[in-house]
């Protein structure tokens, strides 16, 4: 009895004790073993890095730069300037842009070897060393002349013609717009492409343009636009087909043949008298 009152005191005791919160001298210290070990950091200085802020000049050999010939045959131009092969080709041509008598950089075309240079893609992408020559040229319509100071670029000093505007289109810049059934229109039309050119001078694509005349009225027209028409062919087909899915595929197949000698107001008129709603609800 005496053993369980003994064991009972002690185990209260050592609950009372940890539960009381531990405070250490302000000397104190862990032992080693106890000590996580530090993990060596290395200061390591990127070049991209010290360029960014200066201190790296351009010329340095670590900025991988090169002396690159920029050079105008019409009309005759010609500047060396050295330039980085990590820097995209749009960001020369602004630098090419801020050098005297140089064309703006919205109307500059940079050819190595007979090949475009897309303004996305960086100078190391196409392979240039020191010393090469870039031919330079202008887009067509803007009015170049080295021997005369190049004002800032700006809607009012560089026009161009619809030609160099079509050729700022780079890429899927253009949205197709996709048709899934044959579009109503109050017109017959015409369909005419027109040429997409990107900025190299390459045709990537054709665009329709659509011209418009007007709907002959005709005995046949008359009859077809009346809703009451309608209405009588969907009983017929309805009696000969035994489903009714099958039924409004057949009237969507005559209205579909019939859309180019019909208004959008009229089929809209057409499919809410007889209840017959299409593809994508025309």
């Amino acid at each position: 009895m005496a053993d369980q009152a003994e064991l009972a005191f002690v185990r209260n005791f050592t609950n009372t004790l940890a539960s009381q919160p531990v405070t250490f001298d302000n000397d104190f210290q862990q032992p080693p073993d106890n000590t996580l070990k530090r993990v060596p950091v290395l200061q390591v200085r990127s070049m991209f890095l010290l360029r960014l802020k200066g201190r790296l000049p351009r010329h340095h050999p670590s900025a991988n730069t090169v002396q690159v010939t920029f050079k105008s045959s019409k009309p005759p131009f010609s500047i060396s300037i050295p330039v980085s092969l990590a820097d995209s080709i749009s960001t020369i041509k602004t630098q090419l842009a801020s050098q005297h008598h140089a064309p703006p950089a919205d109307t500059q075309r940079l050819l190595l070897k007979g090949k475009a240079l897309a303004d996305t893609k960086l100078l190391k992408e196409y392979s240039v060393k020191e010393g090469d020559t870039v031919n330079l040229m202008v887009k067509p319509g803007f009015e170049w002349d080295p021997t005369k100071e190049t004002p800032a670029p700006s809607e009012s000093s560089a026009t161009l013609s619809p030609n160099a505007s079509a050729g700022k289109r780079r890429g899927h810049g253009r949205i197709p717009s996709v048709v899934l059934s044959p579009t109503p229109s109050s017109a017959t039309e015409e369909v005419q492409d027109i040429p997409l050119v990107d900025e190299s001078g390459i045709t990537v694509a054709y665009e329709h343009s659509r011209s418009s005349s007007p709907i002959p009225q005709t005995t046949y027209r008359t009859t077809i636009s009346q809703p009451e028409f309608w209405e009588k062919l969907h009983t017929f087909l309805s009696s000969e087909f035994s489903s009714h899915d099958d039924a409004a595929t057949a009237f969507d197949n005559f209205l579909n043949a019939s859309k180019g000698l019909l208004t959008p107001h009229e089929i809209a008129k057409i499919r809410d008298h007889v209840g017959v709603v299409g593809m994508a609800g025309t």
